[in-house]
C-alpha cells in the first residue's frame, strides 16, 4: 500500500492513494443491496413524511399521531442518504458503517411487525392497495436482513487493508459517545417496555409506535457507537452527512406539528438539544474534512 495519507474523506479518492488491489473494496452485491434498500426507504419516507395524515390508506398500519409518522418518515429519508452514500463508496472501510446499522434496524423492525401483526392492514376490511403496501412491508423486512447477512458473509471474504485513519476531532467524538450512551439504552427501553419508556418521549406513543421509534433510536445509537469505534472522518462520512439530513428533517417535523409536543416537559428540551447536537456533529465533520483538503 502506498504510504501517503491523503485526508480526503471520499472513498474513491482514498482508493486512488494506492493500488486498488491492496485496499479492501465493497462487493458488487453489497453495493446493489444498499442502492435497493435506499430506494425502498425513500418510498417509506414518502408515505410517512409526505402523506403523514393518511397512514390509514398509504401505510402498513395506522399512525394516529401525525408527528410520529413525520418522525419516522424523516428517519427513513435520512436513511436514503446513509445507504446511497455508502453505496457510492469503493473502499469497504468507508461504507461498512451502514451495514450493521441497516441490518440491526431491519431485524428489529421485522420483530416489531410480527409482535404487533394484528394491528397491520391485512384484513379484508382494508382496500387492496393498502393490503399490498402492508404485504410489501412484511416482505421487505423479511428479505432484506437475510440478504444482508448472506452478502456480509461474502464481503468478509474479500482481502485487503483499510486506508489510514484521519481521526475525528475530539469534540465530535465526545458528542458521538454521548449519542451512543443515550440512544442505545433508550432504544432498548422503547423496544422492551414502550408504555413505560413512552413517558420519556416528548409526545404520546402507542406500544407499536413506541417500538417502531425504539428500533430507529437503537439503530442510530449503534451508528454513533460505530463512528466512535472507527474514529476516522473518511470511514464515518456517510453517517455524519446523514446526521445533517436527519436533524433538519426532524426539526421540520416538529415545526409542522409544534402543538403536539409537550413543551413544558424537560424531555422536549432534551430532544431539541439532541437534534441540534446532531446537526453540529454533521456540519462540524463536513467543515473539518474541507479544512483538511484545503
Amino acid at each position: 500500500m502506498a504510504t501517503t495519507s491523503h485526508p480526503r474523506s471520499n472513498g474513491r479518492a482514498i482508493a486512488r492513494q494506492g493500488p486498488n488491489s491492496e485496499l479492501k473494496t465493497m462487493t458488487a452485491g453489497m453495493r446493489k443491496l444498499l442502492w435497493i434498500a435506499g430506494f425502498l426507504v425513500f418510498l417509506a419516507g414518502m408515505q410517512l413524511f409526505v402523506f403523514t395524515e393518511r397512514t390509514a390508506i398509504w401505510f402498513a398500519w395506522t399512525i394516529d399521531v401525525p408527528l410520529t409518522a413525520a418522525f419516522l418518515g424523516a428517519a427513513y429519508w435520512a436513511s436514503v442518504s446513509f445507504e446511497w452514500l455508502a453505496a457510492r463508496q469503493r473502499v469497504w472501510a468507508c461504507a461498512r458503517i451502514a451495514v450493521p446499522t441497516v441490518l440491526v434496524f431491519t431485524t428489529l423492525t421485522e420483530l416489531v411487525t410480527l409482535y404487533h401483526l394484528e394491528l397491520f392492514h391485512l384484513g379484508d376490511t382494508f382496500p387492496i392497495s393498502t393490503r399490498i403496501v402492508t404485504w410489501a412491508w412484511i416482505a421487505v423486512y423479511t428479505v432484506v436482513p437475510l440478504c444482508m447477512i448472506a452478502l456480509l458473509v461474502g464481503q468478509r471474504k474479500v482481502t485487503g487493508a483499510d486506508p489510514p485513519r484521519a481521526p475525528l476531532p475530539r469534540w465530535i467524538a465526545a458528542f458521538l459517545v454521548v449519542h451512543a450512551a443515550v440512544m442505545l439504552p433508550l432504544g432498548a427501553y422503547l423496544l422492551l417496555a414502550p408504555k413505560s419508556a413512552g413517558a420519556l418521549w416528548p409526545w404520546p406513543l402507542t406500544p407499536l409506535t413506541g417500538r417502531a421509534v425504539g428500533a430507529w433510536v437503537f439503530a442510530l445509537g449503534l451508528a454513533a457507537a460505530h463512528c466512535v469505534r472507527e474514529n476516522c472522518l473518511a470511514r464515518v462520512r456517510v453517517a455524519t452527512q446523514s446526521y445533517i439530513v436527519l436533524s433538519v428533517l426532524e426539526l421540520i417535523a416538529v415545526a409542522r406539528y409544534f402543538d403536539t409536543v409537550d413543551w413544558g416537559a424537560p424531555q422536549s428540551t432534551v430532544y431539541m438539544l439532541f437534534l441540534l447536537s446532531m446537526l453540529m456533529v454533521g456540519v462540524g465533520a463536513g467543515l473539518h474534512s474541507r479544512q483538511r483538503t484545503a
